[in-house]
């Protein structure tokens, strides 16, 4: 299996579960990593033989800006869960890294790993 990666992808989002974090906007950090053959697309050199990271990306992004969840946990899945199915991705490792969350610390956040990894 090959790995098409996205990091440090920042998005602006509501998160958290205080009153004050439901009424401000604060940037999560993300970094992607997706299952994938790329010899299709090495041996073509196509943008349709592959995973399009730049699509996944817009993706990504779009819905988190919309999405309003408490819990990093739960926004991380939903993220694993749209690049799965929407992109036929069959492994994904996702963290998730909400800055500032904690005093004294560059971030905190969580880990996922999701599907099979050949």
């Amino acid at each position: 299996m090959d790995i098409i990666f996205i990091r440090d992808l920042r998005i602006d989002t509501v998160i958290g579960i205080y009153d004050w974090e439901r009424a401000i906007r604060q940037t999560v950090h993300l970094d992607i990593e997706m299952g994938t053959d790329i010899a299709r697309a090495a041996s073509s050199d196509h943008i349709d033989d592959t995973l399009n990271y730049k699509a996944v990306a817009k993706r990504v992004i779009a819905f988190v800006e919309a999405s309003s969840f408490q819990l990093v946990e739960t926004l991380a899945e939903r993220i694993a869960d749209l690049v799965r199915s929407e992109f036929g991705v069959p492994w994904i490792r996702l963290t998730l890294n909400k800055a500032g969350a904690v005093r004294g610390a560059q971030g905190v956040g969580v880990i996922i790993e999701r599907g099979a990894r050949h």
